[in-house]
């Protein structure tokens, strides 16, 4: 029995060694089985702690998104690009179907796509929209927008009260539409200081009639911060809120009509609705804006021409000097004033023409009439007016709407577009009321009252005298001024002036500051009543002469007023100032004064030697958004000095206008910006960066010219139409490299919209003292007179289709 165990055991032994090996490499193997499935363990582990970590940060993400609203609906955010430099921001409720609501303050144009759409906010959202970068933050919804390089350009935050909120800084707020506050009721407004940065009040933002300094008021929710900023509200309309230092905002307002409630001639007291957009319009917690950056302010004016539309040209006349008429004799005084114009050799294009009604005696039968009055034309009026159009004088007349029970509102095309209800309110329809006016010979209009029509028939009105006589002498540009505006009227032509203001020293002030904030925010086309509308003892020979000058450097360039001899270049020498046609007059001392016409002759015949200048900065307006008066920021938007100054503008690029706005005044302070300067009437230089006091008489009005600067002038015409037998000047100061091209086409045709013009570029180096002239387009075959200032070396040159260059 032992020896069988022991045998047995031996066996084992024996064969244990044998196994050994494999038994040590399955331990082996089952450790390091072991491992792996620790490993595999852990890292399940881990992926399902991951998994989880992850489902419950869906889970809390999902709980705190926040869905966006506006006036307690549901809505979505979008952004998106509007052009090279700028964004448009629209906070709409779900409900609302639509991109944008209609407004024709906009051309129709496509939408590009939203960058940015969201309707739930987890947290910041960052973007490049364009050329700018946007961030989106909730709590409470803001928007934040920088340039590339991270500089800041607005800040809006969407506020729980419906009100929106956006960012000030310490530099000006220009733009915001014409005019100006109202005057608290027994404040004397003469004394008031002149609003010309918009800070610092709220801004109720409601057209008016208005007198006193500022005239009309016609609103434009369009900012212009000098600090590289601007702003735009498309919808709804909005109160401006300016009182604080750091932030201003943007008010929805409210109607106080009843709905259904609309503006008459005869209610037009009351502040139902007039001049703002009609109240179905408006959609409940829809916020629709712009954002532009204005670093470079040219990039701004850019902006507002690409949303608005491109100024449309205006005949070449237009920019000459128009003389307006109120009581009227007969048509032997009508052509009689022509003549003493010509006499004179007082340089006129158009006469202008007021309604009866307006004045006793006026072109029409009572207003509202398309009739000539016949107790002033004796002759058929196309025969007087063919008489007018003899002596190269265009006849413009006074024109006001029916009231709604024949006018119920303004709206469509011209033609019809399909679909448009043919009612007496449909612009075509309207139109066919002028076109005996047109067969008789009249060639422009003047738009006058019509202040109860809301928003968008205001700019339709516009559109009315553009797409109209473009029906009835299809390739004749049309040409309108009047009382109301809005951005978007430039591509109709556009032109809007002050209304009736006073004739006073301080309007005339004022006046510059409402010319340069109009140019910003509204359309390039802009002046005021050369003298003031209402007369009274303040108004003199010398605040007209003064006026005159002011008139000259404005694109409108009109006399018009009561007591209405008092506004004829020659008035102030006549014994006598006719009609009297308020109950304050200028005194009966002043007249008898020949000081006057020769100065107001002086300032005529510059704005006609300046011809080429004005013309070509009209297509400048049209191709650049750039208007022709410009706020000093828009070409020094670094200088702070001259970013805050509204008594003093850029004419262009190259002249600085000094309107004297003071009586018996003998010195006028110029602020120069940076850079030299030469005085206009001694071709003095003046350093720049500095404040410089200019000597004056009755006979000047400080004007200055930027070294580098290549200025266009002409010989004296009589009208703008007259051709010249010498070859157009160009002026060169120097002192700095300059560059300017010359704008020429026909001044009369729509051919200039398949760019029939003609293009002449002047490029001067001053090192070298070297001019290069090169041109392109249609009959650039040219000879100039060119002068070096203040040198006066002059050279004449041909152009004859191969680049020139001249050396001095």
């Amino acid at each position: 029995m032992n020896e069988r165990i022991t045998l047995k055991i031996g066996i084992i032994s024996t064969q244990s060694a044998q196994i050994l090996p494999y038994l040590v490499n399955i331990r082996k193997a089952v450790a390091a089985a072991k491992l792996y499935f620790g490993i595999m363990k852990s890292v399940t582990m881990c992926f399902l702690r991951l998994y989880l970590s992850f489902t419950l940060l869906l889970a809390a993400a999902g709980a705190s998104a926040q869905q966006l609203t506006t006036a307690g609906q549901a809505a979505q955010l979008t952004i998106r690009s509007a052009g090279a430099h700028s964004i448009r921001v629209t906070l709409k409720p779900l409900s609302y179907k639509g991109d944008f609501p209609y407004t024709p303050a906009l051309v129709r144009q496509p939408a590009s796509s939203p960058v940015i759409s969201l309707r739930t906010l987890t947290g910041t959202v960052k973007k490049q929209v364009g050329s700018l970068l946007v961030t989106v933050e909730p709590s409470p919804l803001t928007i934040k927008v920088t340039d590339l390089q991270g500089r800041p350009v607005q800040e809006l935050v969407f506020r729980e009260d419906g009100n929106v909120s956006f960012k000030l800084d310490d530099h000006p707020v220009l733009g915001m539409g014409e005019g100006g506050p109202k005057p608290a009721k027994g404040v004397n407004w003469r004394q008031l200081p002149v609003e010309f940065d918009r800070r610092g009040r709220m801004h109720q933002m409601q057209p008016r009639w208005q007198g006193d300094a500022y005239g009309s008021r016609n609103p434009v929710p369009l900012l212009a911060g000098t600090g590289g900023w601007g702003l735009f509200v498309a919808s709804p309309w909005v109160l401006v809120d300016l009182q604080h230092t750091d932030h201003g905002v943007f008010i929805p307002w409210q109607t106080t009509g009843q709905q259904g409630d609309i503006q008459t001639q005869r209610n037009q007291h009351l502040n139902q609705g007039k001049g703002l957009p009609p109240a179905g319009s408006a959609i409940p917690g829809l916020f629709d804006c712009f954002v532009f950056d204005a670093h470079d302010p040219a990039w701004l004016m850019q902006s507002i021409a690409n949303i608005g539309g491109h100024a449309a040209m205006p005949p070449k006349w237009a920019l000459g000097y128009m003389q307006s008429h109120r009581t009227l004799e007969d048509e032997k005084q009508m052509i009689g004033i022509i003549d003493t114009f010509r006499a004179k050799q007082l340089p006129l294009d158009a006469v202008i023409y007021l309604g009866t009604g307006f004045a006793p005696r006026g072109w029409n039968t009572e207003q509202p009439s398309f009739t000539f009055n016949p107790e002033v034309f004796k002759r058929s009026p196309d025969a007087v007016i063919a008489d007018m159009h003899a002596r190269h004088t265009k006849v413009v007349v006074h024109i006001v709407p029916w009231d709604r029970d024949r006018l119920p509102g303004l709206h469509g095309n011209i033609p019809a577009a399909p679909g448009e209800t043919a009612d007496a309110g449909q612009i075509s329809q309207y139109w066919q009321q002028h076109l005996g006016l047109m067969r008789a010979g009249i060639d422009a209009f003047w738009p006058d009252e019509g202040d109860w029509f809301d928003l968008f028939e205001r700019i339709k009105r516009h559109q009315l005298y553009y797409q109209g006589p473009l029906s009835t002498r299809p390739n004749v540009r049309p040409w309108s001024l009047h009382r109301n505006g809005f951005l978007g009227i430039a591509q109709w032509g556009g032109w809007v002036w002050s209304g009736d203001t006073e004739a006073s020293w301080k309007t005339l002030e004022t006046q510059i500051a409402v010319g340069i904030n109009y140019s910003l925010s509204l359309s390039p086309y802009w002046g005021s009543d050369i003298g003031g509308f209402y007369p009274n003892e303040e108004l003199t020979g010398e605040l007209y002469a003064r006026w005159f000058q002011f008139g000259a450097f404005c694109a409108s360039f009109r006399s018009h007023g009561k007591t209405w001899w008092t506004r004829l270049p020659w008035g102030w020498g006549l014994p006598e100032m006719g009609p009297l046609e308020a109950k304050n007059n200028p005194l009966p001392a002043e007249l008898n004064n020949p000081a006057i016409e020769p100065v107001v002759k002086q300032y005529d015949e510059l704005r006609y030697e300046l011809l080429p200048y004005n013309y070509t900065l009209a297509w400048e307006a049209r191709n650049t958004g750039m208007p022709l008066m410009r706020a000093m920021w828009l070409h020094y938007p670094n200088d702070t000095a001259a970013g805050r100054i509204g008594d003093q503008y850029l004419w262009g690029r190259d002249l600085l206008i000094a309107p004297v706005y003071t009586p018996h005044a003998t010195t006028r302070q110029v602020y120069l910006p940076q850079g030299d300067w030469y005085d206009w009437w001694t071709n003095t230089k003046e350093t720049g960066s500095r404040m410089v006091t200019r000597a004056v008489d009755l006979s000047i009005m400080p004007i200055y010219v930027r070294a580098g600067a290549i200025i266009p002038l002409d010989a004296v015409r009589q009208y703008t139409a007259q051709a010249l037998p010498t070859p157009t000047t160009i002026r060169i100061y120097r002192g700095a490299n300059g560059a300017y091209t010359l704008y020429e086409d026909d001044g009369i045709s729509q051919d200039y919209l398949q760019g029939k013009a003609a293009f002449t570029q002047f490029n001067w180096n001053d090192q070298t003292k070297q001019l290069t002239v090169t041109a392109k387009g249609v009959n650039t075959n040219r000879s100039f007179n060119v002068v070096l200032l203040p040198e006066g070396a002059t050279k004449t040159i041909k152009y004859a289709g191969q680049p020139l260059h001249i050396s001095f």
